[in-house]
């Protein structure tokens, strides 16, 4: 699964007040209080000596929680005050014997041992809160989506397209041949989504933890992480993330679109669509999965449509979890040899990503040139898309520029020279990429 995220950032003014409040009591997280109980007890355990606030931050819970279930175990003789200093904070705390086996059995119950959860049903109102159809769910704006997709050889009708399926956020699927960039483009609509979110580190869903958070698919900006941390009147189980941006391949297969457990942390890996939550799931390389394209469109287009999704845990127990996510699908088949009318019909919108217009083509191999040093030369870019292509019949396609740059670059290193986009450099380049063929002789 290939991981990217929004590049959006907000101001902190419409930050703060996405965050839930501070739980102060553990009824005000929803957690049973043995599970809370349990945490506390696991963590005091891997720690050895465990501080008040370095155990409040690895749990996520506030102080007053962690003393609210810590003064009963002091009582019942399972911690004890390891070391005590000037303020009623700058404590530590340790297990007794009696605590060592309440620890064993918390690890018994459940192996998880992270930050605290929060109830499946706060996450529900969350989603649903920050959902993308909502009617005043802030939109990006056309000059925004011009800006970003103005140099991406793209005609007006397909930008056109594209940016309705942005606002309506509905499903859209991306064909063409291969290479023709539908995959970079749908990572730029990606993070074209405004708005920053919260999301929870780990979800309970009946007796079991799902983790949710993953560091490269809800990242934060870092300008914010310090404001963030500072943040004392808020619910420290939730952070702030940009929207996320999820891409899976031809790798996806029924197994991944379940709940995974890890045996080994106690705890079940969400799977990517409810990590997409808020956010975008791409779906690439549509009709290569290890499951038929018409399941896999049958298994999001429902829970797209009404919000919602089951997903399985042990004995059979399903759990309704919402589900909110700009699907966009892509493939360099034929749409017509992926899917039947009645489901290419449940699509949204669709648009062809091909060739791209000369002008286009030599503006993209110049910024290439720029990003790599290389120094450009414009003959040699005529050559390249007035002889080299005709001749062997390739269209323009937006992934072949970056791809002759690097070859460019390694045969000048191994020379011993500089980089330089010449007629000899791109010719060399070009017939190291391609088997030549009669079109070519």
């Amino acid at each position: 699964m290939h991981r990217a995220a929004p590049a959006a950032v907000p101001a902190e003014t419409d930050i703060v007040p996405i965050l839930p409040r501070q739980a102060k009591t553990v009824r005000d997280t929803g957690l049973e209080p043995r599970f809370v109980t349990d945490l506390v007890l696991k963590a005091i355990q891997a720690s050895g000596k465990a501080p008040l606030p370095v155990l409040a931050g690895k749990l996520r819970l506030s102080i007053s929680i962690l003393r609210e279930v810590l003064n009963p175990l002091i009582a019942e003789q399972q911690v004890e005050v390891a070391w005590c200093g000037e303020s009623d904070i700058d404590m530590q705390y340790q297990l007794t014997p009696i605590g060592q086996r309440g620890a064993a059995d918390a690890l018994t119950r459940c192996r998880y041992g992270g930050p605290a959860p929060v109830t499946l049903a706060s996450y529900r109102a969350m989603v649903e809160r920050q959902a993308l159809r909502n009617v005043d769910a802030e939109r990006t704006t056309p000059a925004v989506f011009a800006a970003a997709l103005g140099e991406d050889g793209l005609a007006q009708a397909t930008r056109d397209t594209l940016g309705a399926a942005l606002y309506a956020r509905r499903s859209l699927l991306l064909h063409g041949p291969s290479g023709s960039g539908k995959t970079q483009l749908a990572h730029k609509l990606g993070r074209l989504l405004p708005g920053p979110i919260a999301v929870p580190y780990a979800l309970m869903a009946g007796r079991h933890v799902i983790r949710l958070y993953d560091p490269a698919l809800h990242a934060a900006p870092l300008q914010l992480a310090r404001q963030q941390e500072e943040r004392r009147s808020c619910d420290a189980r939730w952070i702030i993330a940009q929207r996320p941006l999820v891409h899976v391949g031809a790798e996806l297969g029924r197994d991944m679109l379940e709940l995974r457990y890890d045996a080994e942390e106690g705890v079940y890996h969400a799977p990517p669509h409810l990590q997409a939550n808020n956010g975008m799931l791409v779906i690439d390389d549509i009709g290569r999965q290890r499951m038929p394209a018409a399941e896999l469109l049958n298994r999001f287009i429902g829970p797209l449509d009404t919000g919602i999704d089951q997903l399985t845990l042990p004995g059979g127990q399903t759990e309704s979890m919402p589900f909110d996510a700009a699907i966009v699908f892509a493939t360099n088949l034929r749409p017509t040899a992926v899917f039947d009318d009645a489901a290419l019909r449940r699509i949204g919108y669709k648009a062809e990503i091909g060739a791209w217009p000369a002008g286009a083509y030599r503006s993209l191999l110049r910024r290439q040139c720029l990003m790599r040093g290389i120094e450009y030369d414009d003959g040699a870019a005529a050559h390249l898309i007035e002889r080299l292509h005709p001749q062997s019949r390739r269209a323009l396609l937006a992934c072949y520029p970056g791809e002759l740059l690097d070859r460019i670059a390694d045969f000048a290193g191994f020379a011993g020279s500089d980089a330089r986009l010449t007629m000899a450099a791109v010719e060399q380049a070009w017939h190291s990429m391609f088997i030549a063929d009669d079109a070519e002789a």
